[in-house]
């Protein structure tokens, strides 16, 4: 690998763009492996695995580090798992045509992306990005997997933010053999790990694709530099709370006691010159002094609500940079509700849709490639307007929710869109029209079996397309004709038509 770099450095100094597979498989391993560290790192705050107890002095840590090893009072998970939870993939509309969104919601099912991308998105938050790889398996069916940027780097073209250029995954299997795989946009390389460096094994495979297929998934990406983690602004703030927390621990051994003492007692020493210690004290027992100049007394206990109060105020600090509602982090009293916990909510959801914005993208830009497997490599144009069915992020009362659909209802708002907002998948309302035309069938044959004659005359006649208003006229005065009178028109009247 390293004689690959230097074969790629100029005399100028700059390094040139790597010119063949291997040069390209040495460059991006070397990518790797200079950000690795990095996504290590945000992944065990994460995990709660970093440092948790800063101790001010070495002697703490020896004298504590044992006792509160297992210790963990970490926010890093909270901040991102109060995001994903409220992320969840619908469906995709790719087209005008209902069958390729079946097609698309199909393809996602069969590859278990439901689950999946609810990683994708966790591991994206954490470490800035994660991937997504489409490939086909041998029955020409789209397979698409999910891929974390500790194992896949990919390579932008010249002046491009979006068009890759190169992209490549290194693993290590469960023997410890490492292999890796190189993706082009003709050509597809495999490899593994020799002395010096990874090594292409075997021809290339042709790329039916004609690009490359990895997506990357962002988190939240700028015109310049690397997509951020959600923990980066946070981890500052964690150590200080772990910084301060680790401190009330040791005060709480040291000085949350109080410290007795005594004056104008004389000093007894031993042998050796060492004072020996005049009190055993215990609860149980009393102290003593023949020396009427003797004087007891003690030394007030630190007050630990100063550190409570510090990490309080540092939580809070880290709730606002956050974004997430206080009431997350609340030490105690009553949560809002109603109104007051929606506006409490409202930075959370809306942070949540903004995550939505980077990471529908890049799933848009999956389904399209999955699409083009299933279709022999084709990429079509009418599926660059795709969009993500998201679930709806903001959390709302069911009586909220179905009253602010009957609302739109009245605005003509069509029942396949209510719905979607009222957060029915994509496979229930396909199943709404079947279950709602069962359901006709059977009050019209419920109907049909209770008709009286004349109805059953009247629906013949509409059934069979007349539009002589006489006619149906003449079956309703027949009808009519057959009712008793009705109201006070007289018993001789009803006895009379009764008779007849």
């Amino acid at each position: 690998m390293v004689a690959a770099l230097d074969k790629a450095i100029g005399q100028d100094g700059v390094m040139s763009p790597p010119s063949t597979p291997q040069m390209w498989m040495d460059y991006l391993s070397s990518k790797l492996a200079s950000r690795s560290g990095r996504y290590k790192r945000f992944g065990e705050y994460y995990d709660g695995k970093h440092q948790k107890m800063l101790f001010s002095q070495s002697k703490y840590r020896t004298e504590f580090a044992h006792v509160f090893d297992r210790w963990n009072d970490n926010f890093c998970g909270l901040i991102i798992d109060s995001v994903n939870e409220r992320m969840f993939i619908d469906g995709f509309r790719l087209s005008k045509e209902p069958a390729e969104d079946d097609l698309a919601r199909e393809i996602w099912q069969r590859n278990r992306m439901d689950s999946e991308s609810n990683s994708a998105h966790l591991d994206a938050m954490i470490q800035g990005a994660a991937y997504a790889v489409v490939w086909g398996d041998e029955d020409g069916k789209a397979v698409i997997s999910v891929e974390s940027a500790e194992h896949v780097v990919v390579q932008y073209k010249p002046g491009s933010r979006h068009e890759i250029e190169a992209a490549a995954k290194f693993y290590v299997d469960d023997w410890g053999r490492q292999f890796c795989t190189l993706w082009l946009a003709k050509a597809v390389y495999v490899g593994n790990w020799k002395i010096g460096g990874y090594t292409i094994d075997g021809p290339a495979k042709p790329n039916p694709l004609g690009v490359v297929p990895v997506v990357p998934i962002q988190n939240r990406t700028r015109l310049v530099g690397e997509p951020m983690s959600d923990l980066a602004t946070v981890i500052p703030i964690q150590d200080a709370i772990n910084k301060t927390v680790s401190d009330s621990l040791v005060a709480s051994e040291y000085a949350a006691w109080p410290q007795r003492y005594v004056t104008g007692l004389e000093i007894q020493e031993d042998e050796n010159g060492n004072p020996i210690e005049p009190f055993k004290v215990a609860v149980d027992k009393l102290l003593q002094a023949e020396d009427p100049a003797a004087s007891f007394g003690q030394f007030e206990a630190a007050n630990l609500s100063n550190y409570v109060d510090l990490v309080d105020m540092l939580t809070m600090h880290m709730a606002s940079i956050a974004r997430v509602p206080f009431h997350y982090m609340l030490k105690g009293g009553q949560p809002p509700s109603g109104d007051a916990i929606t506006s409490a909510e409202a930075g959370l959801v809306s942070k949540t849709r903004e995550r939505m914005l980077h990471f529908g993208e890049s799933w848009e830009r999956v389904m399209r490639l999955a699409i083009a497997v299933e279709n022999g490599g084709e990429l079509r144009e009418e599926y660059e307007a795709a969009e993500v069915i998201w679930r709806d992020p903001e959390n709302r009362t069911e009586a909220q929710h179905i009253d602010a659909l009957l609302k739109l209802q009245q605005l003509n708002v069509p029942k396949q869109q209510l719905w979607q907002d009222a957060g029915y998948t994509p496979s229930q309302i396909a199943r709404f029209d079947q279950l709602l035309e069962e359901e006709a069938k059977t009050e019209m044959e419920r109907a049909d079996k209770y008709q009286t004659a004349a109805q059953k005359q009247e629906l013949a006649i509409a059934q069979q397309g007349a539009d002589d208003k006489s006619a149906v006229s003449a079956v309703k005065a027949k009808a009519d004709a057959m009712k008793p009178p009705q109201g006070n028109s007289g018993n001789a009247n009803r006895q009379r038509f009764e008779n007849k």
